[in-house]
């Protein structure tokens, strides 16, 4: 329990100077775009004189120089202050709690449900490679991982909102419906069924493809030869033996596509109209608000250093050896 307590420490002790290099090399980018929040604003309202632009750059600090601005800045997060968003005239930190949880279930519904189908699939295709069955899936899943997250996004959203009228078109849950517990539950689940298919069965072909390998390879191993040959009934094998080796690189996989699923979300919620993370970060950037697309990119690149974190401790429960091995070399 100490082990796996100082490995978690070690870790996230690890991952303070990436957050660090990501919040200066995201603020010296910013600061070299042209333009400041303060142009988006006075484009927004239809232009002021300079006299106006000058006091509103000296009323949230943007006159200053970058280096004391950057200073500023780290030490406010140092502080877990986020600032002041100036596109949206709110402090960033109530901003981030309220749309974080929208993009956290949609990419946890994506990501459990194209894992979990995925790496079923993979395994009827990868039990016996060369059969009808694995043709089926690998064809299937080679054609629907290269269609692109947006287009299958529109395509849903009009065969299954606009024509059937089986889901809605867009947003997060029904605007003043005053449902509560369990009925605000289903209705948000109602609206996110959608976006969740389309975000998610990209990321189910690749998974499936990724276990299916994983699966003909374990199949060619010793210990999966050898349990064969003691008579050990084939599905036994693959379940027990072959697919917990099989789920090692899928498990990678997980942990590497975790960037990626959330930069898919800015387009799935941009395309279902929900008030989400990546539609957050879509405003930071045509308000030209550094301090929000600063926090943004903080709290994703922490995001992806949990998910890879959970994905170190995954090894350790697929395979002692890791565990082990990692301990012996603490």
């Amino acid at each position: 329990m100490k082990s796996l307590a100082g490995f978690l420490l070690r870790r996230l002790i690890g991952g303070v100077p990436a957050l660090l290099i990501v919040a200066v090399g995201v603020f010296l980018l910013l600061d070299r775009a042209g333009g400041d929040a303060v142009d988006a604003y006075l484009a927004s309202v239809g232009g002021g004189d300079a006299q106006m632009a000058a006091a509103l750059r000296a009323e949230y600090g943007l006159d200053q120089s970058a280096f004391s601005r950057l200073t500023f800045t780290l030490g406010r997060l140092v502080q877990g202050d986020f600032g002041w968003s100036v596109a949206l005239n709110r402090p960033i930190g109530p901003v981030i709690a309220e749309r974080l949880p929208n993009t956290l279930g949609l990419m946890g519904a994506a990501t459990g449900i194209s894992f979990l189908i995925g790496s079923a699939l993979g395994l009827i295709a990868g039990r016996r490679p060369g059969s009808w069955a694995d043709r089926l899936l690998s064809g299937g899943s080679l054609l629907l991982y290269s269609i692109p997250s947006f287009w299958l996004g529109l395509a849903l959203s009009v065969v299954f909102a606009v024509r059937l009228r089986w889901f809605p078109v867009s947003g997060i849950e029904t605007i003043a419906s005053g449902k509560t517990g369990f009925d605000r539950f289903a209705d948000v689940a109602w609206h996110l069924t959608l976006p969740v298919a389309a975000l998610g069965m990209i990321y189910l072909a690749l998974f499936l493809r990724v276990m299916r390998s994983g699966m003909v390879e374990a199949w060619g191993q010793d210990y999966a030869l050898a349990a064969r040959a003691r008579g050990v009934s084939e599905r036994r094998v693959a379940l027990n033996h072959a697919a917990r080796n099989a789920l090692v690189p899928l498990v990678t996989m997980l942990g590497l596509q975790a960037g990626a699923m959330l930069g898919g979300s800015v387009v799935i919620e941009s395309v279902f109209g929900i008030p989400g993370f990546g539609r957050l970060a879509q405003e930071a950037v045509a308000g030209r608000d550094a301090p929000l697309l600063l926090a943004v990119v903080l709290v994703s690149a922490l995001m992806v250093t949990l998910a890879n974190l959970l994905t170190d401790l995954a090894y350790g429960a697929l395979d002692p050896r890791v565990r082990s091995g990692g301990r012996d070399a603490a």
